[in-house]
């Protein structure tokens, strides 16, 4: 099923606080306030905080909303590059599952299976392979075992050569001629030729080596004394061989035919067939096309379109879309809306279905997607090798559907043109927001400061004035007592 997942990144609103210098200024103008303010009897406080939350309010005001707007635009893009990254991953990777292309069938899985190569055409494959020898690789043992105890002896061969095919001969490399030694020589010379020890029920140590599958590759192994090692030459007396090499035989379509590996894939055009066993009667090789597959990949996509759709228009709502004067996102929809009259295949053959429109998908009023099943199984019925052209992988049809979302995706978050783009933008718009709100953060410190300052000396001369006061009420009362 073609589904894709949508993520919403919201970027947090940049908030400023004081130093903490500040911070510690603040508290202890505040004290002397409290202290002075009994002389005034105003809350210079309060009042100090009013003035200031006043002078800058307006503007405070502002810078928060434009910081909120682009916080809500910077998650909206990252919603809509996720949903589309997603919508065209889904697709791809049910595309490359190979669910949606014709498969080809063996009537005898137990004897060969068969696999359809990327972007082959198997519509009306017929084959008839009969397998009458497996590919097998030349494998030899040393016939006698070397005992535990005796696992670091040299086996006495002196130097070694190994020769594959025919070719250049390989010198060997045996270190102390032990059994274990001359395996990881065998092994080091990296020529198709591997070997190992094996160890029986008893302990016993058989040195074992293989070559690649195929008469070609076919090896000799000779010692320099010619006595102890020998495989391939015919006189070993230490060595035997379990298989010889040899290529597989077929006959495919009555045609008698070798090949080096059980893995074929340039007999029958399209398929990679996988020998594993012999055969007395021809097995017939079919196809199999993917209607159900391919119905089911029309349907997927129509729902998970909507879903996309659904995201794109909310964010692109022309009164409430946090991306209602986006250009990429504006764009992105349009192609969306595009997408079903685009043509996925090549020609212009009358009554050849080329785009999902001509498929069945059909526009409703909202602008959502919906299927015609009658429509979509006559065409399928009638052009299933076109229909499956337009689900090919991109790199077999460059104007398929997966193709399509690909681009439109890569296009969609690009960053000069794209949501990328946007990203940048409203990145760099907020960043911008940030240093000014940092900015009226300390200039409503400086004037906490100043308005503080004055007023602790408006306190400071109403205390004396008070005082005053208080003293001449004081010695009126005293002549008045004296009169």
């Amino acid at each position: 099923m073609v589904t894709s997942t949508t993520s919403t990144t919201g970027t947090p609103t940049p908030t400023s606080t004081a130093s903490a210098a500040q911070t510690a200024i603040n508290t202890a103008t505040q004290a002397l306030l409290t202290g002075l303010s009994a002389g005034s009897g105003v809350d210079t406080g309060t009042l100090v905080t009013s003035l200031v939350e006043a002078q800058f309010a307006a503007r405070s005001a502002t810078l928060k909303s434009k910081s909120d707007t682009l916080t809500a635009q910077i998650s909206g893009v990252a919603s809509l590059k996720s949903t589309m990254t997603g919508f065209s991953t889904a697709l791809a990777n049910l595309v490359k599952g190979g669910s949606l292309q014709t498969q080809p069938t063996s009537s005898n899985a137990a004897i060969l299976s068969a696999t359809a190569q990327s972007g082959a055409k198997l519509s009306g494959l017929s084959a008839s392979v009969t397998v009458t020898r497996l590919a097998t690789g030349q494998v030899a043992r040393t016939t006698n075992p070397v005992a535990a105890a005796n696992r670091t002896a040299s086996l006495g061969t002196g130097a070694l050569t190994l020769n594959v095919g025919g070719g250049a001969n390989v010198a060997i490399n045996i270190g102390d001629g032990s059994i274990d030694a001359i395996a990881a020589g065998i092994n080091a010379s990296k020529s198709g030729v591997t070997a190992s020890v094996v160890t029986d029920a008893q302990g016993g140590a058989y040195l074992s080596v293989k070559g690649a599958t195929g008469s070609a590759n076919a090896f000799t192994l000779k010692g320099a004394t010619g006595n102890a090692l020998d495989i391939g030459g015919g006189t070993a007396t230490k060595t035997s061989l379990v298989s010889t090499a040899q290529n597989a035989k077929l006959t495919v379509d009555g045609i008698d035919v070798e090949r080096p590996s059980n893995t074929v894939s340039d007999l029958v055009s399209g398929v990679t067939l996988q020998l594993s066993g012999v055969s007395t009667v021809p097995v017939s090789l079919t196809s199999t096309a993917p209607t159900d597959a391919l119905t089911q990949a029309v349907n997927d996509v129509v729902t998970t379109y909507n879903e996309v759709l659904k995201t794109i228009t909310e964010q692109t709502d022309p009164i409430t879309g946090n991306l209602r004067a986006d250009p990429a996102a504006k764009s992105l929809l349009s192609s969306l809306k595009a997408l079903t009259s685009k043509p996925l295949v090549g020609g212009a053959t009358a009554g050849l279905p080329r785009t999902l429109a001509e498929l069945g998908v059909a526009t409703n009023t909202d602008g959502t997607l919906r299927v015609d099943s009658t429509l979509l199984a006559k065409q399928l019925a009638a052009y299933p090798d076109t229909i499956e052209s337009m689900f090919a992988p991109s790199g077999t049809n460059a104007l398929g559907l997966s193709a399509t979302l690909t681009a439109l995706t890569t296009s969609a978050t690009s960053t000069l043109t794209g949501l990328g783009a946007s990203t940048v933008r409203y990145t760099a718009a907020q960043s911008d927001v940030t240093k000014q709100q940092d900015k009226v953060t300390d200039q409503s410190a400086q004037l906490t400061t100043r308005l503080t300052q004055q007023y602790a000396s408006m306190n400071s001369r109403v205390s004396a004035y008070k005082s005053t006061q208080t003293f001449l009420t004081g010695q009126i009362a005293q002549w008045n007592k004296s009169s």
